[in-house]
């Protein structure tokens, strides 16, 4: 730290006149010009005696860049000093080219702090002086710059730190005698000073500013090189066929590490905070890969605990506090292979923010106390996450877990059809099949083969024409329309089952049985549909973005940048996040969006995948073999089925039978329904009308070739529909009840999505199917308590077990991603982490789970108030509807003795998800989320959480935000920064019961996307709608730790056979699950925090709701544009 030195005290005070300002006073004027900067100096020896009198804690701390332009007036370096000029008392000073290049150090404009840094042409040596001469805080040292530019002194440098990297050896060479040099090659190998390396090597310069790197091939690969250099246009390498090495120059040669293709870029500011991405490997085919904007495309990277920590040793280890690296991830190991000093991120604004907050603080933090300046420094302590509890208590956030149904999806279809050809036996038994009697095929090349049976069999079928062959062929048709398209495979949205019927399929009447049919065959069952739409994804980035603010400091406002305390943890590798997802296409691409909005991600969501979500398909943790029910399912859907066949009312026995637990939503339903045959038989009458309403469309030749949503064709639609007309009502007259949950599916897809044609009658098969769709979707799952239970427990018992270790692992020490204590220095709570666990699947789980939770026995309602409020507010919900959410947080009380029982404390919320087409008026009401105590609850039961936020007017922000001290000569921008804060420190639990008014402060200001005005979420792709999500109600918030997991234990045990196989799939599970801390969050999102001084997060905005997704329109809901960054307040 650089005390002020009595000989310049007459300099230091005259710095106060900011010398080549930039973005702070006007952000428009001129980054500063060399007359502005000799003007200064001359007129500044008559100002001297006048500036003495000014009191010393108006002084401004300077921040000088001296760097050559190219990089002092980047896009990164604008960004981040635009955000650094935010703090208050710092001034940027950019030292133009020609000043550094010309004009001596000690005519250099002055600063207390220099960020300097060697590029191509850079005087590092005249920077060096300079920095003797004025002694100003160094962010980035300058002479280890010297070593950075030699390859072989940066590999020293790692070695002595004990960092990772490849076996090298160096090959000196005498300019004037190249001959002389221990290097011997042979056809597959060189020998560098006695040690081998077999090709394929790396050969790299020494001079660290030639980055012109060669790969050498073994002759078995096909011999020849690949010759690497910086990017030109859009290649960063090219191959040729040379195979010997390079004979004049000095050299390193290194092992190649066998990476998965991609190489990773680490970014450190400071030793504590590091952004890292991945890019393609200019190895592979040089090409580079570039988005529709033309920038190299980066994927989202998660740091291992190990990466983190070498990290920290690579900043602390060259004295660069910002400091780029290169990681290769080769056979489980990181190896550093490159480091190149001073670099920034492009294009994430997200990390322009984070690096100008951890560089502001750190300036202020050493130079504000000998500038008088008053500063709270942050303590790290801010990264606690210490949130209120609902008893109004302060207790640390330890644990989120979710469960979560997948967002809006196009309708689900599927075909059966009896096999016996020959080829699909030979395809059976190519894969495996006959190990299980089962095979699923979702491979393209898989896909690729059922589509050449089907096309070989339909000619050979061609020649025949008897009524059986029709049908078959008709099936084949469809087998070959479905599996042709999309015109390609893209195996997420199609898959063909097929399963060994060792004596064919039972058939349905005696006539039918003749000897052919006795002989094995396979049932080949088709699925395709049921794609995530463009709603879905929204709802899914919306719900992610929202569920931010369960984190602390999700709603706060940390030094002037309204920001996101999630993202931060998220970046200081404090938070443990893993997610995964089903195998299903839909729910791994709801979890790629969920994640996101969660953490500001920015491009496409295949990236994202790839890297973040895990599926989980093993064991059934998320998955369910659906075509394998339980006997007792088979029970309840045969007793479904003949309660729902009769053509009478429900009598009073009916409703003992179908609702024994006496739900209001079903018994509205079957008030609905009244006599169940009557209403499907209105029901088929509205689907015939509504195929020949279709049918008509598709004769009139303007719409003919009408886009629908989701490029679906009326065709297809119609397809659809005659499918579900034709499988309803069978043969005999009767109805298939099972087809009653794909009618409302599709029916609720048209009167969302497709509205715009315009049948008629819709809204009454809505209205119809729905009521038959609310007993019978939730019926399937058991009628009577105790088959709920009993078919709950067949899907979620690994799942139950799976939550249960994730609960009982938070508070027991692991590796995980926690920060090395030995480098931890400095970092107030290093082993402390949040863990979220996301789970993303389909209805079946979501459904079976609540079932656990309300009839398992966790509370009894008899004792428990809330926990009857809840169940109450349950049994009236009658669809869990897509993005339904139930949502599990641990905390832990640190005043309370470790052993206690109060020591952790659980919370239960849920979510039924997306709100439908007519849910207003007979919502079910619940109490909030997280509703501050009792006595509030009969005030207000509704607390404002389900209201419609489409009403709220944006600047009901305003109040609750204006600033309350108004900081010195601060242009409108700045004044702002003290606004949400205040509002933090002044709050206490007893406000709470206003959380209606106050909660409203986030809703609306999530809300206000920058270019789309709050509708109720019209206008997206054309004349679809994105509804919007219902907000969590809490279930319960006083359960103990003990008594969630001895609760779970129950559960577990009384499945106990299944026991055992699911242990040893989860041990596997965690065994291989090395990658945690996820990473790179970017996005034009409000900043995220910077590291003020710990306030606890305001009740109001916890106690009302969270943001109904915060979506009402369909747009993004950041509150920050990307343009200049500078409507960083809230209400704007």
């Amino acid at each position: 730290m650089s005390e002020p030195r009595s000989g310049e005290q007459q300099l230091q005070s005259d710095r106060d006149v900011p010398t080549f300002v930039i973005g702070c006073e006007d952000a428009e004027q001129d980054m500063g010009q060399m007359e502005a900067g000799m003007k200064n100096k001359m007129f500044r020896e008559e100002e001297m005696e006048d500036d003495e009198d000014e009191s010393p804690s108006e002084r401004q701390i300077v921040v000088g860049i001296c760097a050559m332009t190219k990089k002092s007036k980047s896009k990164p370096m604008t960004q981040i000093l635009e955000r650094l000029c935010k703090f208050d008392y710092i001034d940027v000073v950019i030292f133009p080219e020609e000043v550094i290049l010309e004009e001596p150090v000690e005519r250099w404009p002055l600063c207390d702090c220099l960020i300097s840094f060697h590029s191509k042409g850079f005087p590092l040596d005249k920077a060096v002086e300079y920095a003797k001469l004025r002694n100003p805080l160094l962010i980035n040292d300058l002479n280890m710059q010297y070593f950075i530019q030699d390859r072989r002194e940066v590999y020293r440098i790692l070695l002595e730190e004990g960092i990772d990297l490849p076996r090298y050896a160096v090959l000196n060479r005498d300019p004037d005698n190249p001959e002389e040099c221990n290097l011997v090659e042979g056809e597959d190998h060189v020998e560098v000073n006695g040690e081998v390396f077999h090709k394929p090597f790396v050969e790299k310069p020494v001079c660290a500013e030639d980055h012109n790197v060669y790969i050498y091939y073994p002759t078995s690969a096909g011999g020849g090189s690949q010759r690497l250099f910086r990017k030109i246009g859009s290649r960063s390498s090219v191959y040729s066929p040379e195979s010997s090495v390079r004979k004049t120059g000095s050299y390193i040669y290194e092992e190649f590490m066998p990476t998965d293709g991609t190489d990773v870029k680490v970014y450190t500011v400071g030793p504590d905070y590091a952004h890292a991405e991945a890019r393609k490997s200019p190895a592979l085919d040089g090409k580079v890969e570039r988005d529709s904007e033309g920038k190299e495309i980066r994927y989202p990277v998660m740091l291992t605990a190990m990466e983190k920590l070498v990290a920290r040793k690579v900043c602390l280890a060259f004295k660069q506090t910002v400091c780029g690296f290169d990681l290769l991830r080769a056979n489980g190991h990181s190896f550093v292979c490159d480091v190149n000093g001073f670099s920034f991120v492009k294009n994430s604004m997200k990390y322009y923010d984070d690096c100008a907050k951890v560089l502001g603080n750190m300036v202020m933090r050493e130079l504000a106390p000998q500038f008088h300046i008053p500063w709270s420094i942050p303590m790290e302590a801010e990264d606690i996450p210490i949130v209120p509890t609902t008893s109004g208590t302060m207790m640390e956030l330890r644990c989120v877990i979710a469960i979560i149904r997948h967002g809006d999806r196009t309708p689900k279809q599927k075909m059966k059809m009896e096999v016996r050809h020959p080829l699909f036996f030979e395809l059976f038994e190519k894969y495996g099949g006959y190990k299980s009697g089962k095979l699923k095929l979702k491979k393209p090349k898989q896909l690729q083969e059922v589509l050449d049976i089907a096309r070989l069999l339909l000619v050979e079928l061609g020649q025949h024409n008897d009524c059986e062959i029709e049908e078959k062929k008709s099936k084949l048709e469809q087998l070959k329309t479905v599996l042709e398209m999309y015109g390609h495979f893209s195996g997420i949205n199609r898959k063909v089952q097929l399963t060994y019927l060792r004596n064919g399929q039972p058939r349905a009447s005696s006539e039918e049985e003749d000897s052919k049919k006795d002989s094995p065959s396979l049932l080949l069952v088709l699925k395709w549909g049921g794609e995530l739409t463009p709603a879905g994804r929204v709802q899914a980035e919306e719900l992610g973005r929202a569920f931010r603010c369960m984190y602390p400091g999700g709603q706060g406002d940390y030094a002037g940048f309204p920001g996101c305390g999630l993202l931060r943890l998220h970046s200081t590798y404090r938070h443990d996040l893993k997610i995964y997802a089903s195998d299903e296409g839909r729910v791994q691409m709801t979890a790629a969006a969920f994640a996101k909005g969660l953490l500001a991600l920015e491009g496409e969501l295949t990236p994202i995948l790839v890297q973040m979500v895990k599926s989980a398909n093993m064991n059934g943790l998320l998955d369910s073999d659906s075509d394998s029910l339980t006997d007792c399912q088979q029970k309840v859907k045969a007793r479904l089925h003949e309660i729902m066949q009769k053509n009478q009312e429900f009598t009073n026995e009916d409703y003992q039978k179908l609702a024994p637990t006496g739900s209001p939503s079903l018994v509205n339903s079957m008030k609905v329904i009244e006599n169940p045959v009557k209403t499907c038989d209105n029901v088929y009458a509205l689907i015939q009308s509504l195929t020949s309403q279709i049918r008509k469309r598709l004769e009139d030749p303007k719409s003919a070739d009408l886009q629908l949503y989701h490029s679906e064709t009326l065709e297809l639609m119609l397809q659809r529909w005659s499918k579900l007309e034709r499988d309803f009502r069978m043969k005999n007259g009767r109805y298939d009840i099972s087809k009653i949950p794909d009618i409302y599916d599709c029916t609720k897809y048209d009167t969302q999505h497709n509205a715009s044609l315009g049948l008629e009658d819709t809204l009454e098969l809505f209205r119809l199917s729905r009521a038959l769709a609310d007993i019978v979707i939730p019926q399937e799952y058991g009628i009577s308590k105790a088959e709920k239970l009993d078919i709950a427990e067949a899907y979620c018992v690994p799942l139950m077990k799976k939550i249960q270790l994730d609960l009982q692992r938070t508070h027991e020490d692991e590796a995980v991603n926690k920060l090395h204590p030995l480098y931890s220095r400095g970092v107030m709570s290093p082993g402390r982490h949040v863990r979220t666990r996301l789970y993303f699947t389909s209805e079946s789980h979501v459904h079976s789970l609540l079932s656990i939770f309300r009839y398992g026995g966790l509370l009894d309602e008899e004792k428990d108030q809330q926990w009857k409020q809840a169940m109450d507010y349950l049994s009236a919900v009658s669809e869990l509807n897509y993005m339904t959410q139930i949502v599990i947080m641990l905390y832990e009380d640190n005043n309370k003795d470790p052993s206690s029982e109060e020591r952790f404390h659980v919370e239960l919320h849920f979510s039924p998800g997306v709100k439908g087409c007519d849910d207003e008026e007979n919502v079910p009401l619940g109490f909030g989320f997280r509703p501050a105590s009792s006595e509030n609850q009969d005030k207000k039961p509704n607390q404002g959480s389900l209201e419609d936020l489409s009403q709220d007017q944006p600047d009901q922000a305003l109040p609750v935000s204006e600033p309350i001290n108004i900081q010195r000569r601060s242009p409108m921008i700045r004044n702002r920064k003290t606004g949400s804060m205040e509002v933090l420190s002044e709050t206490s639990p007893t406000h709470s019961s206003k959380g209606c008014a106050s909660h409203r402060l986030f809703q609306s200001c999530s809300r206000q996307s920058p270019e789309i005005k709050p509708t109720s979420g019209l206008g997206f792709e054309g004349c679809s709608m994105v509804p919007s999500i219902y907000p969590l109600e809490t279930l319960h918030n006083s359960l103990s730790l003990k008594q969630v997991d001895e609760f779970l234990n129950t559960v577990c045990e009384s499945s106990s056979e299944s026991h055992a196989k699911t242990m040893k799939a989860l041990s596997g599970l965690f065994d291989s699950q090395s990658q945690t801390s996820l990473y790179s969050p970017q996005q034009p999102l409000s900043s995220s925090g910077s590291e003020t001084s710990l306030r606890p997060p305001s009740q109001p905005l916890w106690h009302g709701s969270i943001p109904s997704s915060a979506v009402s329109s369909a747009g993004p809901s950041s509150p920050i544009t990307e343009t200049s960054g500078l409507n960083f307040s809230f209400s704007e």
